[in-house]
């Protein structure tokens, strides 16, 4: 057995799941939209710096979490929007989950990084 080869055959399996084509597909109408793509990048950038400052022990101020609230309200009134950032988490779960199983078949589920 190679695992090479095997890390590619799952590679052809993710993007063979339900969960990459629909989040390939929603992101890809996002994309076609360059206001929608800019809001939603705002969103993500706005939305690591928050949990980074919150992961370093930093209490993120209530203006950056009122901005982070109203600029989810906005995009999730939005149905694109909405279902791409929908589409994005289910495939990052997906994405987690297959990263956990290989850490944990190779021993290094309890090193930093790796839960």
């Amino acid at each position: 057995m190679n695992v090479y080869n095997q890390a590619h055959e799952l590679a052809a399996a993710i993007k063979e799941s339900e969960e990459f084509k629909r989040y390939d597909m929603s992101k890809k109408a996002v994309e076609a939209n360059p206001q929608l793509k800019e809001t939603i990048d705002d969103f993500m950038k706005k939305q690591i710096e928050f949990q980074t400052a919150a992961m370093m022990g930093q209490q993120p101020g209530p203006e950056a979490l009122q901005s982070l609230q109203q600029l989810s309200a906005v995009l999730m009134q939005d149905p694109t929007a909405a279902q791409y950032l929908q589409n994005q988490m289910t495939f990052s779960m997906m994405m987690a989950d297959v990263y956990k199983i290989v850490a944990e078949a190779a021993g290094l589920e309890g090193l930093p990084g790796m839960e």
